[in-house]
């Protein structure tokens, strides 16, 4: 009998068919037409780089996972979906997101997917969390429940993209709280955002995600920042 988690992931990859059938697809960087589940044009898939085992490594810990090297038509993608009003390209960037973390999955489905949080005046301005969104496609393939609310960030702090290194690492200090400790407590979790950069976003959540009694924490980003 299919489990619940089965079921889940299903109805995901049928609703997935379903819009690719009503909307035409097109490149997530040029707009170029491009055919069905494909993400990128062939110009600009030629611009892209998987991440490395090393690489994903390099700014987080052990078993860290990352799909693609920041760069190219990927950091395009990215810069649209969060910056420019593209919630849609969740679906396409979410796929190849998703394609880096199948290989982890048997691992991973008893976890709980948690995003990185935006400050409540940042979500509100851009009208969504582009890593709760990524977070919401990996869990419907990976067929786990996703918590978008179990991390709150307290303060809105500045871009961490704006800042030199070491102070990414200030900026994110004691930030981000866990609202309900009681769904983490005890539980696998798998921690999502768009990009790391210096992995001081990251590390911070991990932080207060372990003080609030998770049983462990793995990362996982769509891009890794060289």
């Amino acid at each position: 009998m299919p489990t619940l988690l089965t079921l889940r992931a299903g109805a995901a990859i049928l609703l997935d068919l379903l819009a690719t059938v009503l909307s035409p697809c097109r490149c997530a960087a040029c707009d170029v037409p491009v055919a069905r589940l494909a993400v990128f044009c062939a110009a600009c898939a030629s611009t892209t780089e998987r991440a490395s085992p090393a690489s994903a490594g390099s700014a987080g810990p052990p078993g860290a996972i990352a799909a693609f090297v920041y760069g190219g038509a990927l950091a395009r993608a990215i810069t649209r979906f969060k910056y420019e009003g593209r919630p849609d390209l969740a679906r396409p960037l979410g796929d190849l997101f998703w394609a880096a973390i199948d290989p982890y999955a048997p691992g991973l489905r008893s976890a709980i997917v948690v995003p990185v949080p935006l400050h409540a005046g940042r979500l509100a301005e851009r009208g969504y969390n582009q890593a709760a969104l990524l977070a919401n496609r990996v869990a419907g393939r990976l067929g786990a429940p996703v918590r978008a609310l179990a991390l709150a960030r307290t303060r809105d702090t500045p871009r961490q993209a704006t800042l030199d290194r070491s102070a990414r690492v200030t900026n994110v200090a004691h930030v981000f709280q866990v609202r309900q400790p009681r769904e983490v407590a005890g539980r696998a979790v798998l921690l999502v955002d768009d990009v790391r950069t210096t992995g001081s976003t990251l590390r911070a959540c991990e932080a207060a995600l372990a003080q609030a009694g998770a049983a462990s924490v793995r990362t996982a980003v769509l891009a890794q920042a060289e």
